[in-house]
């Protein structure tokens, strides 16, 4: 998972103006009449999008929106190429894509990761703390690579303190099978095959033991943010519906069964995939959108992103967290 704007001095001849105003009258209008495009991905809290397509809620509540299934990198991809008008991102991921020219607003957290992302060790070894000294798999950049020093400096120690190894995250399950790696950074399901392909191995450290240090996002074009923002408070709304309708447990089995189809799993195989996922209703988004340090909010998670960004040669220099960021239509939607 940029937009600028400049102004110019206005002082024109009426005569000049009026053909390019009607142009961009008319543009704005057929615009407007176009559906929202949204990508989403791979991930329980974006895969929840999929209730509400499949319930007409979009429709009822007065907004045409079509979603466009992606692999995740190629969401983002789509979204910088302006082939979307949002994406479904982490926070982190948001300022690498903003930084490389697909600039985003944050208008809504789905969810944060509680457990589906992990650092998995071989048998054997029990605590974060037994690392040191031995090999440690991350894709370096990604998540959880941010997952392992988080919980390296809860433990007392530091990056060099292990020998870290890079490898992509889906080769996860063999780097651990082979004996080598003491252990790996991995998310579901790729951290679920992993502990399958090495039996004993178990995780020593994952995103419930620091919650908000993963946001998830729906990220959205400031240009179309700006020009459709009844529509975008339309689809914000239709969040709640979606929460309350998976948290039911009279309804969630229909829910995952949704769920479940959209990734081609069974429905038991994907209830863990959500419990590991903490859904946001809009009211606990409402009190993550309040500025302040550290992972309690948006604002401070992302700061730490950007921090670890930066670090990991992601992009040059920090970016401005607050022109990510707006509140105003998830505090609107009461």
């Amino acid at each position: 998972m940029n937009f600028g704007t400049a102004r110019t001095k206005v002082k024109r001849c009426i005569a000049k103006l009026i053909v390019p105003v009607a142009a961009l009258l008319w543009a704005g209008s057929v615009y407007a009449a176009q559906p929202l495009k949204i990508g989403y991905s791979d991930w329980p809290g974006w895969v929840a999008w999929q209730v509400a397509i499949d319930k007409g809620w979009f429709k009822q509540a007065g907004v045409e929106v079509d979603f466009e299934w992606f692999d995740y990198s190629a969401s983002m991809d789509a979204f910088a190429a302006g082939k979307i008008d949002a994406v479904t991102m982490t926070n982190g991921d948001a300022l690498v894509t903003g930084a490389g020219g697909g600039k985003s607003v944050m208008i809504m957290l789905t969810d944060y990761s509680n457990g589906n992302d992990m650092i998995i060790a071989k048998p054997g070894i029990k605590s974060l703390s037994e690392l040191k000294g031995q090999k440690v798999s991350v894709e370096k950049g990604l998540v959880e690579h941010l997952l392992l020093l988080n919980g390296l400096k809860k433990a007392g120690m530091q990056e060099s303190d292990v020998e870290l190894v890079n490898a992509k995250t889906n080769e996860m399950p063999q780097v651990l099978a082979s004996g080598d790696i003491a252990a790996i950074g991995a998310w579901q399901p790729i951290s679920g095959q992993a502990m399958k392909a090495l039996p004993g191995a178990r995780p020593i450290y994952t995103s419930a033991d620091e919650p908000g240090l993963i946001y998830d996002v729906l990220a959205v074009n400031p240009a179309s943010l700006s020009t459709r923002k009844a529509d975008w408070q339309k689809v914000v709304k239709v969040w709640d519906k979606v929460v309350a309708y998976i948290d039911n447990p009279e309804t969630q089995p229909d829910a995952v069964k949704i769920m479940a189809a959209r990734v081609g799993l069974a429905p038991a195989a994907y209830l863990p995939l959500l419990k590991g996922t903490k859904l946001l209703p809009l009211s606990e988004g409402r009190k993550i959108f309040v500025k302040a340090e550290g992972f309690s909010s948006l604002y401070g998670s992302t700061a730490i992103a950007d921090q670890f960004n930066v670090a990991n040669g992601l992009y040059p220099k920090p970016q401005d967290i607050d022109s990510y960021i707006d509140p105003a239509l998830t505090n609107a939607a009461r």
